[in-house]
């Protein structure tokens, strides 16, 4: 047997029993676990960020849409805000791409060219006050403007008559998922309150969310590179939890063609109410 080898087996017999969580992480992603790559180590984080990713796959499949602002909140009780939304980049991009393969054949054109300028409008107001407005301050705007939504749905439901939303409305509430999206990954219920009412088809609904929200996030990848938040140690971390991200939209999608519209919208409003309970609590914690 080589001497190189012999080291390896040698090293093995008495590190073998000493099971971190560094090492675990690393078989997780699929790599060596002697691997030098800085990540989290915390067990604690790895207790929120799994959920937290599996309800974000879920949510970028359109089935619990509204769950997906949940996963900051959640991972952020092991880790600050900012780093949190760092982490959830890389995974958000797999998701995105496997939500667009998905839906390719369902995306409402022009509602996506309506909807596209605001969002990034969004991005950029976002990049220029991220440094001087906290996240738990965006988080209490957005829990009260999601349930003040929810609130207007359940007391004055629309009729089937009833006219879509004005392009003004539609217009300020995509900018105002830009900013959340970029501050903390929060874009879904300002988006939600403008093109729910639509009463789009599930499966056109969540294909053209995944459009704008590709787009959307794609466009954060430099400002937050240039705010200093992508970095080895995030970015390692998120290698960490990347296998985990088709595992939620697979179960999303799976549901999402089988889903009746009803239920669908109603599970959305349910995911919207904890989302804003969330929000607002965390705001005022």
């Amino acid at each position: 047997m080589p001497e190189s080898a012999n080291a390896v087996v040698a090293a093995s017999s008495t590190s073998s029993l000493r099971v971190s969580p560094h090492n675990v992480a690393f078989c997780i992603a699929g790599l060596s676990p002697v691997s030098s790559l800085p990540i989290i180590t915390d067990p604690h984080f790895y207790a929120v960020a799994v959920p937290a990713v599996i309800l974000l796959g879920i949510s970028k499949s359109g089935f619990g849409a509204g769950f997906g602002s949940l996963a900051v909140p959640l991972m952020a009780l092991a880790v600050t805000v900012p780093q949190a939304a760092a982490i959830l980049m890389p995974v958000l991009l797999v998701m995105d791409l496997l939500g667009m393969a998905a839906f390719r054949q369902h995306v409402d054109r022009a509602l996506l060219k309506f909807l596209l300028p605001f969002g990034l409008l969004g991005v950029v107001v976002g990049t220029l006050m991220f440094k001087w407005l906290s996240p738990a301050v965006v988080a209490g705007i957005v829990g009260v403007l999601t349930l003040l939504f929810l609130a207007q749905r359940l007391v004055f439901p629309p009729r089937p008559d009833s006219p879509p939303p004005p392009r003004w409305l539609g217009a300020i509430l995509t900018a105002a998922s830009g900013f959340t999206s970029f501050i903390a990954h929060a874009g879904g219920p300002p988006i939600n309150a403008y093109v729910v009412p639509l009463r789009l088809s599930p499966v056109l609904f969540t294909g053209t969310m995944a459009f704008f929200f590709f787009f959307v996030n794609l466009a954060k990848w430099i400002p937050y590179a240039w705010l200093g938040l992508i970095d080895l140690n995030n970015m390692s971390t998120s290698l960490v939890l990347l296998p985990l991200a088709p595992v939620g939209v697979w179960i999303g999608v799976r549901i999402a063609h089988r889903i009746q519209p009803v239920l669908f919208y109603r599970l959305i409003h349910i995911g919207m109410f904890l989302t804003g309970c969330k929000l607002v609590w965390d705001a005022w914690a």
